[in-house]
């Protein structure tokens, strides 16, 4: 396969950099957590998806929280409940006019309904921005929610989907059994597999299946010139496999997860955030979305990181997490961050304009040097260029 070099080395960049800003931020260094502008200004995903803030909610919460049954049904119908509206504020909404924890015994869908309902009505957005899920009247309701209420009456309550899930032989399998419910879509099945995979109630290889979403499907676009036939999954796996070599290749220090490497998930959503992270790093590279919509903005609570038990990794996690620094009370954070970003963009915007002059300057003086010696270096620049985007990976 052929790459379009730049690109692909911004993808394991952008990894390697990310990657640094979880780190930083867990030890409370005070921000700017890194030097690149782009990672200062916009919002990102973590290069693993079981650090972003909805993930950590979800292990944490929804799955191993304290008092929580750990009953493979109950399980399930917490994840599900949870992954479906996928944000924290409808799930603690939810539980808060119930009175009590979310279990099967007080899951009405009817009565879950209506208070959702309520929300909606005092103006709150139940749905994440994150990802848009599937809205059509399947169960014969006009609102979505309700639709989506009842299909998670269906899996658990009327198909008991936990019986096929449990006695799934691969991780595929587990897709495929969700996948054929309505509103989902192999997307949004396969983040569900992931999810369910995070508890005890399955335990897969997470690199023993993957599917590209579009956003990832964009990432993969710009990193290549020239698939040769390879499949968005394929690249996946090999991206997955190869990732070591390519962080040596580049001399990069990539700090993984307490030893745990990138899983296919994670190479999955690092093609995601390389198709947003080069509408700015690229803006004339040919794309269908020219802009990142979200800013960020930081958090204001630390998180207590807890990943799945079995991963191994939590005793390290809690060592690092005693170590880290005080948080620093600075007045005004907000202000500051702006500040920040706003110096971030003017950097950046140097840099640009440097670099646009110095072509500028370049072209001028080609225009009084001989025609063979301009020719000869166009033609070396054109081979240098066809070198390093023929870089062959397969």
């Amino acid at each position: 396969m052929k790459v379009r070099q730049e690109i692909f080395d911004t993808y394991w960049r952008f990894a390697a950099m990310r990657q640094e800003v979880f780190f930083n931020k867990i030890q409370n260094v005070p921000p700017p957590w890194t030097s690149d502008p782009i990672l200062n200004t916009y919002k990102f995903c973590n290069a693993y998806r079981a650090s972003d803030r909805v993930s950590q909610y979800l292990i944490k919460n929804v799955i191993y929280g304290e008092n929580r049954s750990q009953n493979e049904e109950e399980v399930i119908l917490r994840i599900l409940l949870f992954k479906i509206f996928n944000k924290i504020e409808t799930w603690e909404y939810l539980e808060t006019q119930i009175g009590d924890y979310i279990t099967l015994s007080n899951f009405d869908s009817d009565v879950y309904s209506n208070i959702l309902e309520s929300a909606m009505n005092l103006g709150y957005v139940i749905y994440t921005s994150a990802y848009m899920s599937c809205a059509s009247k399947e169960f014969g309701y006009d609102k979505k929610h309700q639709n989506h209420l009842a299909l998670i009456d269906k899996m658990v309550v009327k198909d008991r989907v936990i019986n096929p899930l449990v006695k799934a032989k691969t991780f595929e399998d587990v897709f495929h059994i969700i996948q054929e419910y309505p509103l989902l879509g192999k997307f949004m099945a396969y983040q569900l597999a992931t999810d369910i995979n995070y508890s005890e109630v399955i335990n897969f290889d997470e690199n023993s299946f993957t599917i590209a979403g579009p956003g990832a499907e964009r990432g993969i676009d710009k990193c290549f010139i020239d698939t040769e036939g390879k499949t968005y999954t394929d690249i996946i796996h090999w991206i997955t496999e190869n990732q070591e070599k390519e962080f040596q290749r580049l001399g990069l220090n990539f700090q993984s997860l307490w030893g745990r490497p990138l899983q296919a998930i994670d190479c999955q959503n690092l093609f995601c955030e390389t198709d947003k992270y080069c509408r700015a790093a690229f803006p004339d590279l040919k794309s269908n979305r020219k802009r990142i919509k979200a800013k960020f903005t930081p958090t204001p609570q630390p998180i207590d990181y807890f990943y799945p038990p079995k991963w191994g990794i939590n005793e390290q996690v809690q060592e690092t997490l005693a170590q880290r620094l005080p948080p620093l009370e600075i007045p005004h954070l907000q202000q500051l961050n702006t500040n920040c970003q706003q110096l971030s963009l003017e950097l950046y915007s140097t840099v640009n304009t440097t670099f646009e002059i110095s072509n500028h300057i370049s072209k001028h003086r080609k225009k009084y040097k001989p025609k063979t010696e301009n020719k000869k270096t166009k033609d070396l620049q054109n081979a240098d260029t066809e070198k390093s985007q023929q870089l062959c990976l397969f």
